[in-house]
């Protein structure tokens, strides 16, 4: 890689930084104004965002410094992240006992992912399907634990009853996924 390159790679880095940064000001301050006006508890919902924003600048720096520790940032970035997207969707659903099989979202499949963008923006085929390996195994075990601790054990009091009805189609969702997105990237190596 060139040093243009680089500095091409910086700068995007630093303008992606930028435009989040204003545009998540930008909807805090949207939510400052309206939150008190539709009587909501914003800090309720929203607390799962100090987790999530700096993971997801720790990614955006990680794909876009030129040095050996982008990998690095990015797999932190996507973990941090990922952890965020877990407890907001917890928070909000309450269901908290999810975790005995969504750390398999935060590892293997979170890193993975990481692997995936690094490699997509540096071109990096092998580091691509090793992301991918690592979202393969992340999310079966995220599907095979799911269905242990949901429809047989009913760690979250559902049992087979209301998950039953969407655990299955999820299921094809996600395997159908997985499919096309290693069709696309082992077509990218041909």
């Amino acid at each position: 890689m060139s040093s243009d390159d680089d500095r091409r790679r910086l700068n995007t880095g630093s303008l992606v930084t930028a435009i989040v940064l204003i545009v998540l000001g930008g909807f805090i301050l949207l939510l400052q104004i309206i939150g008190p006006v539709l009587d909501l508890d914003l800090g309720h919902y929203l607390w799962p965002f100090f987790v999530i924003v700096p993971g997801f600048i720790l990614l955006v720096v990680g794909l876009t410094i030129a040095a050996d520790g982008g990998p690095g940032l990015t797999v932190a970035g996507s973990v941090v992240t990922m952890v965020g997207v877990l407890l907001f969707f917890q928070n909000l659903t309450g269901w908290w006992a999810t975790w005995a099989y969504a750390w398999a979202l935060v590892a293997p499949t979170a890193p993975g992912i990481g692997l995936i963008l690094y490699g997509a923006v540096t071109d990096q085929s092998r580091t691509i399907s090793d992301g991918l390996r690592l979202v393969t195994i992340g999310l079966i075990l995220f599907a095979v634990l799911g269905v242990f601790f949901e429809l047989i054990i009913g760690i979250s009091g559902f049992g087979l009853g209301r998950l039953g009805v969407v655990c299955g189609p999820v299921l094809l969702i996600g395997a159908g996924a997985l499919i096309l997105l290693r069709g696309l990237f082992r077509s990218r190596k041909v």
